[in-house]
């Protein structure tokens, strides 16, 4: 590698390198994967059949077919669109993986373009779970770098604008690529880049669209390179390029720091149906619940503390959050969230759904809940994602909680039961019991596959699918 080498070259040697030490995978990693790949799954099964997945197959009905699984569709795609489908429809539920370092949704975008790419090569399951493991480290990383508050700030969604990278390795690592040709893929894979956070405006269903172009641009950036279709190698650091696009703090470290720890590890999964920023103050909240034996009807009022670079997304404008008028409009509403959980004690996929939008129980619940900044939460940001409650009762009872880690983090991780028992959850939306038995096995024998071929065929053909 020259003394000049971009970072963008730098990158690649060094996600080659992982990637070709990550196809002996150890037990710790190669479990994780696995985990995170059954939870993937069942997102994208059950997203399958929510209202934006159909519209999307729809409007994309006049693509020519292709030998790419749908999953949880009957039609066989060209791999790129198999990549959006999937992805979009693993992003529906707002269930799916969450990166926090880098505020990112690494496996809605990099499983559907790693899974179209081995179905396409016929690939073993250990070399499909080494460029799933190697594609977030590269999100991630470029997440990190441009630093998630900084994307935000910009009114960008950070899983649209990293997503492309982790795809494009992903897939060209499958496909054969060397050092150069992933290179060159990055420099086409940050015009791919973009993503607006407008749909909070409105609750539109583009932000479900978002992971699933991210996996579409990055497999034509992977594909386009191997072709001999050059991309600028200074992608990053040029003065029109990445770094200067989406940051105004951008540090290439964490491009090229230490890589002997995989940031698939520090990986989340969620416990509750609704963005990321919800998990913790939820979890705070339920547990101010179960110390006090505490139901809807008990409650005189409740004080949920946010970090402050979730304000807009989840806390404010306060009239829009107290008044969902689509499903995606609750999951980004905490108020809702949290007058769910009240009522029902959860706030899953069950309770984020249209018949509740205007429920006079739900709606009698939400202008009790508040939402407050707390700079200690900030402090810790974006290495964790603290939040604490106040729960107020009728009958003058106070409770207090923080959570520095809610359910589904690496430091309080859902046990293997609870990950298969979400996956059957999820998954059974979809397809009957015995269809999800022969997945679990598929997935959790995948690392000693020849071939992903079996896998890929138990995720299709769902009845009654478009």
């Amino acid at each position: 590698m020259p003394a000049t080498a971009t970072l963008a070259e730098q990158l690649a040697v060094r996600t080659y390198a992982f990637y070709e030490g990550r196809r002996a995978l150890a037990a710790e990693l190669c479990g994780q994967a696995t985990a995170y790949l059954l939870d993937l799954l069942g997102n994208a099964l059950g997203g399958s059949a929510a209202e934006s997945s159909r519209r999307l197959r729809a409007g994309l009905a006049h693509v020519p077919p292709g030998e790419a699984t749908v999953i949880g569709g009957r039609a066989l795609a060209l791999p790129e669109y198999a990549a959006l489908l999937n992805g979009a429809a693993s992003h529906a539920l707002e269930m799916d993986d969450t990166h926090q370092p880098s505020s990112t949704h690494p496996g809605a975008v990099v499983i559907p373009a790693a899974l179209a790419a081995a179905e396409a090569t016929d690939a073993t399951g250990r070399d499909l779970l080494a460029a799933i493991v190697a594609g977030y480290e590269v999100m991630t990383r470029v997440g990190m770098a441009l630093g998630p508050a900084e994307v935000y700030a910009r009114g960008f969604h950070p899983t649209a604008v990293c997503g492309p990278f982790g795809a494009a390795a992903a897939v060209g690592l499958i496909l054969g690529a060397d050092p150069g040709q992933i290179a060159s893929a990055f420099g086409i894979a940050g015009s791919q880049a973009g993503g607006l956070q407008a749909y909070l405006g409105d609750g539109s269903l583009l932000k479900r669209l978002h992971p699933g172009w991210a996996a579409h641009g990055g497999t034509i950036a992977a594909r386009l390179a191997l072709a001999g279709f050059s991309g600028p190698r200074a992608v990053f650091e040029d003065a029109h390029g990445l770094f200067h696009a989406f940051s105004g703090a951008a540090r290439p470290e964490p491009l090229l720091d230490d890589w002997s720890h995989p940031e698939l590890l520090r990986t989340s999964s969620k416990a509750h149906a609704c963005c990321r920023y919800n998990q913790a103050p939820l979890d705070a909240l339920l547990q101010c619940m179960r110390e006090g034996g505490v139901q809807a009807e008990d409650v005189e009022a409740v004080e949920l503390g946010v970090l402050s670079v979730a304000w807009n997304v989840i806390a404010a404008p306060r009239e829009r959050k107290l008044d969902p008028h689509t499903v995606v409009d609750a999951q980004f509403s905490l108020p809702y969230g949290a007058a769910v959980a009240l009522r029902f004690g959860r706030a899953g996929v069950a309770e984020h759904r249209e018949e509740l939008l205007r429920d006079p129980a739900v709606q009698a619940l939400l202008p009790r809940v508040h939402c407050v900044r707390d700079a200690s939460l900030d402090a810790e940001y974006p290495a964790r994602w603290p939040a604490t409650a106040r729960l107020q009762t009728r009958d003058g009872r106070e409770f207090h909680a923080r959570v520095e880690f809610p359910k589904g983090d690496p430091e309080n991780p859902l046990t293997p039961a609870e990950l298969e028992a979400k996956f059957r959850a999820l998954a059974g939306m979809a397809l009957p019991p015995e269809r999800l038995n022969a997945i679990v096995r598929l997935v959790t024998e995948l690392d000693a596959a020849p071939s992903v071929r079996h896998l890929l065929a138990a995720l299709g053909a769902t009845v009654g699918a478009a």
